[in-house]
């Protein structure tokens, strides 16, 4: 039983001195002969607010469709995080470990992808997102940056809220329909805002909305307390009215795991004999509410049953398809898969696709991962959610005992993050630009809470780790 939980806590990295190891590697040796130019340097005292200023540009051109300009302020992200690294010590978890390993699989399937071409474009755009990734969570240690980075995008989603309830009201292109004109569906509006495909919408607004309810319980003043409230009604309405099935099962999985993480945050204020109700009278409550809305609201329950409806539904009939075809691409790529990215799956797909139909994605992440870059890449990105899930609970259970407020941001990220795969098992719109920097967003809030739970001391930017080590 010892033996069993060592390995346990070795998967989970639990014990694992991820900083004693960078301190020792190569590439901290080399840039720690840079530092002493960051002491002088504009650039570097200046990076995190253009740091800042880049991850609120993001928020705003992603609200909308066309992507072009996300790469060049991906491009801009990834130069500062390069130059944090050559001036100062970053800051590395074990979860870092397996991501990183996940990149270098992903770099061994580009090399010896089929395509190669295609998917070095695919390369590229997963090296940028975890650059991305990087820079949010060193602003977001940054408690005033945390605020910054949550609020602007809270109300960039409010304008894209509006617009989208406006949508419903006054009617929108024919594009919204997006439903089977077989189905007693036929003609219902999904709002999609400025995105123009209300899955994607759906998708955006699964992660914003545990963000907006943890601003309403963090934030002080009773003004941003009510915009962060309004603009999680608004959200929440819109996820509603994108009818889109997959963002609605994983938005359930996200307000679920929410209302759990909240309910343990005040049972604390409660009578002790209330305390052991609180949470299953919180989720039958609701679960007596959805149940009452699907049997009251026509639209709601025509499109709940159409889950049900296997391929006499043209949505599901494609999904099938889809899952089919690329079951056998992993056949015959099991190992390292064809290589990241839509480009070269767009080239092998059509090799393999049923009918005349041609797909953007596998249409499940999990079967796209596993394309992309075989059993040993999925698996791989499967260890490090498992450890990122296991070291965000406890720190989440760290800071829920100490009563800091600023938990509910691990809270946050939880439950977006599994709200996100729960929606990845059934569409792909999580690599989509606009959704996914907002999974590295919630990932971020997660990391940059363990950072600030187990701090570094301070390094001077002119020393290197050994000489910092030894003080």
């Amino acid at each position: 039983m010892e033996r069993a939980t060592r390995l346990w806590r070795g998967l989970l990295l639990r014990d694992f001195p991820i900083e004693s190891w960078w301190q020792g590697s190569l590439l901290s040796r080399v840039s720690g002969s840079l530092r002493s130019w960051g002491k002088s340097s504009l650039l570097v005292q200046t990076s995190d607010w253009i740091g800042l200023g880049l991850v609120l540009l993001y928020w705003v051109f992603s609200a909308q469709s066309s992507t072009g300009i996300l790469g060049l302020i991906l491009l801009a992200m990834a130069a500062l995080v390069v130059l944090g690294w050559l001036v100062e010590t970053p800051t590395w978890l074990p979860v870092h470990l397996p991501l990183g390993l996940f990149w270098g699989i992903a770099t061994l399937a580009t090399i010896l992808s089929p395509v190669p071409y295609a998917a070095r474009e695919g390369w590229l755009k997963l090296t940028l997102y975890l650059a991305g990734y990087l820079l949010l969570q060193r602003l977001l240690r940054q408690l005033q940056f945390r605020d910054w980075i949550v609020g602007s995008l809270l109300l960039v989603s409010l304008a894209m809220g509006v617009y989208g309830l406006r949508q419903y009201f006054y009617g929108a292109a024919e594009l919204a329909t997006w439903v089977d004109p077989e189905s007693g569906l036929a003609g219902l509006t999904r709002v999609y805002s400025y995105l123009r495909n209300p899955n994607l919408y759906g998708g955006y607004l699964i992660p914003v909305i545990p963000l907006g309810l943890a601003a309403t319980w963090i934030w002080p003043s009773w003004g941003a307390k009510l915009l962060a409230g309004f603009t999680t009604a608004v959200n929440l309405i819109c996820l509603l009215l994108t009818y889109s099935r997959g963002a609605w099962i994983g938005g359930l999985a996200m307000l679920t795991l929410m209302a759990v993480l909240l309910a343990q945050w005040h049972s604390v204020d409660l009578p002790a004999r209330w305390r052991r109700w609180a949470l299953p009278v919180l989720l039958s409550g609701g679960g007596a509410a959805l149940l009452l809305g699907i049997l009251t609201v026509r639209s709601l329950r025509l499109r709940v049953q159409s889950l049900f409806w296997g391929r006499l539904d043209t949505s599901n009939n494609f999904r099938l398809n889809v899952w089919a075809a690329v079951l056998e691409m992993i056949r015959d790529f099991p190992i390292l898969g064809i290589g990241p990215g839509n480009v070269a799956f767009n080239r092998v797909y059509p090799l393999y696709q049923r009918g005349n139909f041609s797909a953007l994605g596998a249409y499940s992440v999990p079967l796209q991962l596993t394309v992309e870059t075989g059993f040993i890449g999925s698996l791989t990105f499967a260890w490090f959610l498992l450890v990122l899930w296991d070291h965000g609970w406890r720190c989440w259970k760290t800071l829920l005992n100490l009563r800091d407020p600023q938990g509910l941001w691990v809270a946050a990220g939880l439950a977006a993050c599994t709200g996100m795969m729960v929606h990845g098992l059934v569409d792909t719109i999580w690599y989509r630009p606009q959704v996914q920097m907002l999974w590295w967003l919630a990932v971020a809030l997660i990391t940059a809470s363990l950072a600030s739970l187990s701090p570094q001391p301070p390094v001077d930017v002119g020393e290197t780790p050994s000489e910092a080590s030894s003080r």
